[in-house]
């Protein structure tokens, strides 16, 4: 019997189905992202058609019989970016890469595949969003070996994938994928449905010709990457590109990676010739810190397997309002809600008639709670209006009941602190599994158990 053609709504920014169209998605909650995308049924009755299942050349093999093989990785020449990838970039991988309009999305990858092609790497720019003359002046301005990079200016799929197979490219960049369509799918440009087949065609061809493929999304209102969520299922490595519009600093963040750890965090530096790796993360982010000022504390945060030092301030004035004023910026403002009655319940500070702001240096975002005596520290200084000490580092999680707790790894926290300069640190009491004392040289250690404790550890 013919296949009876019928249509399911999917949502735009999550894949959600719907039975028939809505106003708002019943998955993410979004409104106006729901459209129509054609499929086929197996049979007009809705019912799945049998399929007759025959032996074939798949033979299943035990784990142990199977050889294992040296990972084969290439440099891309960007430091920063063949560390957040697990230390280059695996052929017949499936990369994509994320992030707000003009954070520096385009500028990264062509300075990749400029060094890439430089190295002997056959390599395809495909730009959907722009035409080639306008990736020619953004190369220029990149001082970058360019001259050699191929581009082509094509958004269907089947005619981008004829032109690497000529070419023989070994690394293509496809920018972006919201732009690119496939033939043998109906659905405009970006679709659940459109997105999802032409990631799985890259996927596809990644792996049978061993070719290295960089996807470029866009991204939503909450920053995850538009379309469904099946397009981060399908791809080997996830990659997110941040920054605030008004620092230079950007953060190549991994949050998923086959070939390597996730959660490694690279940090760039944007200039008119591109994006500069910075190889010492805390010390740029500490270089704009103003020691005595009050209102200020430095935690360790770990990204991945790096460590950075990042500032917290905080500043807590009289309010004009009969509502005080919570303002947090890098950090989440129900977990400043949550430190802030702390401190007023178990360390027996009040803020109800304070207006109160918390931010993080150079944009980072404060997600561990190993951040939580930092920003409790630097509360505490605006409070009191007097400045921590310059070289203390204030390092635990803190709980409901005011105990500070150890957080993880924190040798390798304090490591790069005393590297950094810092001489004393502040953390939670028990520190380690089997209790035993703590030693870092250079490092001063003061373990304090409770909040109540921690104002004693601010200069006077």
């Amino acid at each position: 019997m013919t296949p009876k053609a019928r249509s399911v709504y999917r949502c735009g920014e999550c894949g959600h189905p719907h039975s028939k169209w809505a106003g708002r998605c019943e998955g993410c909650g979004a409104w106006n992202t729901i459209a129509e995308e054609p499929q086929s049924e197996g049979r007009a009755d809705g019912k799945m058609a049998r399929r007759q299942f025959t032996s074939g050349d798949a033979v299943p093999i035990p784990l142990g019989e199977i050889e294992a093989s040296k990972l084969v990785r290439w440099k891309t020449g960007i430091d920063e970016f063949d560390f957040v990838l697990g230390g280059g970039l695996v052929p017949g991988s499936l990369i994509l890469i994320g992030g707000e309009p003009g954070i520096g999305k385009s500028t990264l990858l062509l300075q990749a595949v400029a060094r890439l092609e430089e190295s002997g790497r056959r390599t395809l720019y495909v730009s959907g969003e722009e035409s080639p003359e306008q990736v020619r002046l953004r190369a220029q301005r990149l001082e970058e070996p360019t001259a050699d990079v191929h581009v082509l200016g094509e958004t269907r799929l089947e005619a981008i994938l004829t032109a690497a197979s000529k070419l023989r490219a070994e690394v293509i960049v496809l920018d972006s994928i919201q732009t690119v369509y496939a033939e043998v799918l109906e659905g405009a440009p970006g679709s659940v449905g459109q997105v999802r087949e032409c990631a799985a065609m890259l996927m596809r061809y990644a792996k049978e010709t061993g070719a290295a493929v960089f996807v470029v999304g866009h991204v939503t209102k909450g920053g995850m990457v538009a379309g469904p969520k099946t397009l981060e299922h399908i791809v080997d490595t996830v990659l997110y590109f941040e920054g605030e519009g008004m620092h230079d600093y950007r953060l190549l963040r991994a949050t998923k990676n086959r070939f390597g750890s996730v959660d490694e965090v690279g940090v760039f530096a944007m200039t008119e010739r591109g994006l500069i790796p910075e190889p010492s993360p805390s010390a740029l982010f500490l270089s704009a810190r103003a020691p005595g000022t009050s209102g200020s504390a430095v935690t360790a945060l770990l990204e991945g397997t790096r460590p950075m030092l990042v500032e917290v301030q905080a500043l807590a004035a009289r309010s004009g309002y009969g509502t005080p004023q919570r303002v947090a910026t890098g950090l989440d403002h129900k977990r400043l809600a949550v430190l802030l009655a702390v401190l007023e319940r178990r360390g027996g500070t009040s803020f109800a008639d304070l207006d109160v702001f918390v931010q993080a240096s150079a944009g980072v975002r404060l997600v561990e709670p190993g951040a939580d005596l930092a920003v409790a520290a630097a509360l505490l200084s605006s409070v009191l209006n007097r400045p921590a000490s310059a070289d203390v580092l204030f390092l635990g999680e803190i709980g409901l009941g005011g105990e500070v707790r150890p957080v993880t790894q924190v040798e390798r926290r304090l490591a790069e602190a005393a590297r950094m300069g810092f001489k004393r640190a502040v953390i939670g009491k028990a520190v380690g599994r089997s209790g035993g004392k703590l030693v870092v040289p250079g490092m001063g250690i003061e373990m304090i158990p409770h909040i109540d404790a921690l104002a004693g550890t601010i200069a006077a």
